[in-house]
């Protein structure tokens, strides 16, 4: 049974790693299918290394997992559910108003 704590926990991870825009990114790529870091890297206009290092923070914070196939690791997002719920999500109408400050932003920044 899920606690309060399990369930803070999970929102934490979660929070963490949708709060980078390109963790984002290398997520919405995952929604095609499992791909390689080395891929990733060219379809998104990034280094391997930076790929690499947000793999490593999706992977610790339990949203993706690797799975080795021989010299190389294919990357794929640890449960259907969660690719559904970022598939919702992304559908996601914000009611944002202009000029308001999001909660974690200091004293007069926007929002972008």
């Amino acid at each position: 049974m899920l606690t309060v704590a399990t369930r803070l926990e999970a929102m934490a991870r979660l929070g963490k790693a949708l709060a980078d825009p390109t963790r984002c990114r290398i997520l919405i790529a995952l929604l095609e299918g499992p791909e390689y870091p080395a891929r990733l890297a060219e379809r998104l206009d990034l280094t391997r290394s930076n790929v690499s290092n947000h793999l490593a923070c999706l992977r610790g914070c339990g949203l993706v997992v690797g799975v080795g196939e021989g010299r190389q690791t294919r990357y794929e997002i640890a449960d259907r559910r969660l690719a559904h719920a970022i598939d919702d999500l992304l559908g996601v109408v914000l009611a944002v108003e202009t000029g308001e400050r999001c909660l974690n932003d200091g004293p007069g920044t926007d929002c972008p």
